[in-house]
């Protein structure tokens, strides 16, 4: 097991990367309308739009590992809110109310908020430097 456990600081950056990349799809989508649009279409609430560029950014900022725990934290933070207006009121299980992947985003990020962004991120490489 001690084999696995020395992988796991570069897997937490892969992780990060991931996450973060298939978080920032979902800005995209809303304002970009990459790689497709939103559901509905037509023009979206101030309300969305605000949320497609903090998902864009921090994503953004989230895949490279700059600044990595407070964009996380931040992250978390939308992704809370997000659940609790558009989940919450359809039901009380998030498999029921489409909210699961709020909530594993919410709590990802907030993991990631702790943690940090791991050895492969431009925090490490900043702390590195003389």
């Amino acid at each position: 097991m001690n084999r696995f456990a020395s992988w796991a600081p570069m897997v937490l950056s892969i992780l990060r990367i991931v996450a973060a990349l298939l978080f920032m799809e979902h800005g995209l989508m809303k304002i970009f309308g990459f790689p497709a649009p939103m559901p509905g279409g037509g023009e979206l609430p101030p309300l969305i739009m605000a949320a497609g560029w903090i998902e864009i950014i921090g994503g953004a900022l989230l895949a490279l590992g700059l600044f990595t725990r407070p964009v996380a934290f931040i992250l978390s933070g939308e992704m809370a809110v997000a659940y609790f207006m558009a989940h919450a009121p359809k039901g009380f299980y998030p498999a029921m109310n489409m909210g699961e992947l709020a909530v594993v985003y919410c709590f990802l990020f907030l993991y990631f908020a702790f943690e940090g962004g791991g050895p492969w991120s431009l925090d490490a490489a900043i702390r590195k430097r003389p």
